[in-house]
């Protein structure tokens, strides 16, 4: 635990004035500066008890016998990077996990939002995810999730939270705010109970995480705008995060596995020329083959200077911008004394190779290997077991009965977008045969089921989906459905659809894909269907088979696998499928699947 100021302060004086020894002194970098904005050579680095002690030109005052010195070598010496809005179950990995999977990459922050789990296992998933990030030796904070269920009256989730679970959590040691109020027509509405979740962490002094999911940048922006939200990652363009920089939000531009909002948002300050300070990096959702393959915070700093940002600006918006969102600038953010040692080394910084990490003073990684001991955290039997379907499901659960007499019909389709969490609300003309609905794969369009997993009631509820490609009787089932957490399964051949779903039941969740009878690919995720308690390396490869085997089926799109998980997202339009049948969100209301 994190000693207080008044124990520490007397310390720290005593290292940065040469009456002490420091713990550790990094020696000969060039320092980066996110408050001046500056790079300063020949810097030392002195820590002592996790903090920063001294910073600047010559720190030999303070090594002692017992002081471990690291030659920088000249390296750029930046903060340790912050992810400033994800969601740990996204990785399909426990906290304990992620952590180990990015601190090579330099992340020694992370702002975590768990309404997945909140949405399987409630209070309970949330503590568990609490606890767990508390015992990290990086910085896991934890915002209260806000909407659970994320669209009342459109979806039912496996559990209900509400004004009174967000006014005990602000009340628990590492929560940091309210996570992202998804419900943004009831706060432009004046829903009282979104505006008492909002006051409750207000209250507290704490954050308040914003999703406004809509191109309407008028009355209903406003609104929720006044409503409390600081900061929104749903933005997409450059009008988007023009606009909620003048509002006084933090305009959060997320680089995840499938999220690529950077580059049009990142035009507000390279060519608009807006206030940097007002932007702050993010990656939202990472699958765990990106964290292996593709890196994290540095992938999104790395792209962010790609797209022609200085630098120093890219680095400010993954370190110091997101500390002082969250009323963390005095703890993080940057190497200034006083603050937590976390420190990069890097020989480049517009490619970000992060060759050595040290958090809270400790080394924790070289060349992109971890070197702590990170010991696994054991979740309970009660956060296991949590598919239940109510029954075995048939090929017959997944008709579709057309109108009486019909030979044809129009139908409402899911449209994918690549690389973008909307959707398009398209109508396709389909066969009909022997009275069901059909399929049509040559203008790729197949099935997609929500399958009830919560309460084992049994239910289906089915329409269609086009964007993914697939030209062979094949299927995907996913316990991973946002935000509800149900079963999504597509596919273009029903009886691989139950057998799919048949098998998540059997294993206790995951991703898997069938074709012809026969398993492809299975991702197991036993904990509350969303996570795999296994290490970062092999769960990446088992999703790597995955997307392989969703290639196979002929699926071209980047990630479809994320693509997949947002089907059932009933707060971000147009149109996806839940619980209760086929949701048209520009209205916020179901619809019909058949067009009459």
């Amino acid at each position: 635990m994190m000693k207080s100021w008044a124990e520490r302060a007397p310390k720290l004086v005593d290292v940065a004035t040469g009456r002490a020894p420091a713990d550790m002194v990094v020696r000969n970098v060039r320092w980066v500066n996110v408050h001046s904005g500056e790079i300063i050579s020949g810097t030392d680095v002195a820590i002592s008890a996790g903090r920063f002690a001294f910073v600047g030109p010559d720190a030999s005052h303070a090594i002692g016998d017992g002081t471990e010195v690291i030659d920088g070598a000249g390296r750029y010496a930046l903060p340790g990077l912050c992810d400033a809005h994800m969601h740990v179950e996204s990785g399909m990995i426990t906290v304990t996990e992620f952590a180990r999977a990015v601190i090579p990459h330099g992340t020694t922050s992370m702002f975590i939002d768990p309404h997945e789990i909140a949405n399987v296992l409630g209070m309970a998933g949330v503590k568990l995810m609490h606890d767990e990030a508390a015992g990290l030796p990086i910085n896991v904070f934890v915002q209260m999730p806000s909407c659970v269920p994320s669209a009342p009256g459109l979806e039912h989730a496996g559990a209900s939270l509400g004004p009174n679970e967000v006014r005990e959590a602000m009340a628990w040691p590492n929560i940091i705010g309210l996570g992202e109020m998804m419900n943004f027509p009831g706060v432009a509405a004046g829903d009282a109970n979104m505006l008492a979740e909002i006051a409750a962490t207000q209250a507290a002094g704490k954050t308040v995480g914003g999703h406004y999911a809509s191109k309407d940048l008028g009355l209903p922006f406003h609104g929720y705008v006044a409503g409390g939200p600081a900061d929104d990652h749903e933005g997409t363009t450059l009008d988007d995060a023009i606009a909620r920089v003048r509002q006084g939000m933090r305009a959060m531009l997320r680089l995840g596995s499938a999220w690529y909002d950077v580059a049009a948002q990142v035009k507000a300050v390279t060519e608009r020329g807006l206030d940097s300070r007002h932007f702050v990096l993010c990656t939202d959702d990472s699958h765990s083959g990106t964290l292996v393959h593709e890196g994290h915070m540095n992938r999104v700093v790395r792209h962010a200077i790609a797209q022609g940002l200085n630098p120093v600006t890219a680095i400010q918006m993954a370190t110091i911008n997101t500390a002082s969102h969250f009323g963390l600038e005095r703890e993080l953010g940057s190497i200034t004394p006083g603050r937590r040692a976390d420190l990069i080394l890097t020989s480049d910084l517009p490619s970000l190779a992060v060759e050595l990490v040290i958090a809270r003073g400790k080394v924790m990684a070289k060349d992109g290997r971890l070197t702590a001991d990170i010991p696994p955290y054991g979740y309970p039997d009660s956060a296991r077991n949590t598919v239940r379907l109510g029954k075995s499901l048939t090929a017959e659960n997944f008709d579709i009965p057309a109108l009486e007499g019909a030979n044809e019909v129009t139908a409402r389709v899911i449209g994918v977008i690549e690389n973008q969490a909307p959707t398009r609300a398209l109508e396709c003309e389909l066969p009909v045969q022997d009275g069901l609905v059909g399929m049509d794969r040559e203008g790729d369009v197949c099935q997609i089921a929500l399958v009830e997993r919560h309460r084992a009631t049994g239910g289906v509820t089915n329409g269609f989906v086009s964007g993914f490609g697939y030209d062979k009787p094949c299927a995907v089932a996913s316990t991973v459905a946002h935000d509800s957490h149900h079963m999504i399964v597509v596919g273009t051949d029903k009886k691989d659809m139950a057998l799919a779903a048949n098998r998540l039941a059997e294993v206790g969740g995951g991703v898997v894909v069938y074709s012809e009878g026969r398993e492809l690919a299975l991702v197991r995720l036993p904990i509350a269907g969303l996570m795999s308690d296994q290490r970062a390396e092999i769960v990446a490869e088992e999703a790597d088979a995955l997307i392989t085997a969703m290639r196979d089926c002929g699926c071209t799109l980047n990630n479809a696998y994320m693509q997949h998980s947002l089907l059932a997202l009933v707060v971000i339009p147009e149109l996806r499928i839940s619980d209760i049948g086929l949701i048209d969100v520009t209205r916020f209301e179901p619809t019909d699947l058949l067009v009459s």
